[in-house]
């Protein structure tokens, strides 16, 4: 047995270091092509057919009552109400330093009362909207106490 092995080794080296030999000489073979083309680049019309897209298979399925789900929103609107317009206004408050800006979040709070805050590097300005015109007036007339000036404009919506 250990001259059988004792032989055997060897020839399975020999037989794959000459199947190496074969394969890289198959690989690096010198033949020559003859018919060369030269690549041209070929511009097709993209066709104006829209593409099927394989979500659209989800929501054409139906197994034993089951649907999957899609991302679809279907909106009813009756438009037979009139639309009232309301006015709203805007309160713009110039605070110049922490205690006003402290004393005017109390007073809005007394006041129940929301607000947006937009904080620049130089400037915070306080902007509150409401359709209350009185309420905005009785806290200009709190703010003018803290020395705080606010002025009360119709506010428009920019679209």
């Amino acid at each position: 047995m250990q001259k059988i092995l004792k032989w055997l080794t060897p020839l399975i080296a020999v037989g794959v270091a000459i199947f190496i030999i074969f394969f890289l000489i198959s690989i690096n073979s010198n033949e020559v092509f003859i018919e060369t083309q030269a690549l041209s680049l070929e511009s097709k019309p993209t066709s104006a057919k829209p593409k099927k897209i394989w979500l659209d298979s989800f929501g054409e399925s139906e197994r034993k009552g089951y649907f999957y789900p899609v991302n679809e929103v279907y909106v009813e609107v009756d438009l037979q109400e009139k639309i009232t317009k309301t006015i709203t206004y805007k309160l713009s408050a110039k605070l110049l330093d922490p205690y006003q800006l402290f004393c005017l979040k109390e007073e809005l709070k007394n006041h129940k009362l929301k607000y947006y805050l937009n904080k620049d590097k130089t400037d915070i300005d306080l902007f509150i909207y409401s359709q209350n015109v009185d309420k905005l007036r009785n806290l200009v007339k709190v703010l003018k106490n803290y020395k705080i000036s606010a002025t009360i404009k119709p506010y428009k919506k920019e679209y």
